[in-house]
């Protein structure tokens, strides 16, 4: 199985910080034609994001849930089907092997569909997303700008886009 990991917030939807509202979720222009093309060439779609708001007290992990089944109905409607969805609720400072830049939540993925990480991609829109990627084998990664406009200046991601929609360029 080939996957195209994607990152939530700033690759899926706008990044407003801490979002647990689905009042405050704006998906970000082009993620759902990026998405169906992904699935036309054969790739399955897991989300993997750092949520340390539920660690901050920002929100409860039950808040994180319900916004996830909204967001995967919306996909849903768009005939797009997410695969899963690996979070990790923890802190910056904390020591899990989930929390990206560590790629916990990738290799769980892979042990849990039998991924082929070779044939994989990850788009994300932080540096730590490319480096999770790397430490898991996923070497085809894509870092999004998304409005941080230092990131991608030293990546170490394969490509460096303006915006998902360019992704469909580059994913095969």
């Amino acid at each position: 199985m080939k996957v195209v990991f994607l990152d939530r917030d700033g690759v899926i939807n706008q990044d407003v910080g801490y979002l647990h509202k689905s009042k405050n979720f704006n998906f970000i222009a082009g993620i759902f034609e990026a998405c169906k093309y992904f699935q036309s060439l054969g790739f399955k779609l897991i989300i993997v994001t750092n949520q340390s708001g539920i660690h901050r007290g920002y929100y409860q992990e039950t808040d994180f849930h319900l916004l996830t089944e909204w967001m995967l109905g919306q996909f849903y409607n768009q005939h797009i089907n997410i695969l899963d969805v690996f979070f990790c609720p923890h802190g910056p400072n904390a020591t899990c092997k989930c929390r990206k830049p560590k790629p916990g939540m990738l290799l769980n993925a892979r042990d849990k569909y039998k991924i082929d990480m070779a044939k994989s991609w990850m788009i994300g829109d932080k540096e730590s997303d490319i480096e999770a990627a790397k430490a898991a084998g996923v070497n085809k990664t894509i870092l999004l700008k998304s409005g941080h406009s230092d990131e991608g200046k030293s990546s170490k991601a394969k490509f460096v886009l303006e915006s998902i929609k360019e992704s469909i360029q580059f994913v095969t």
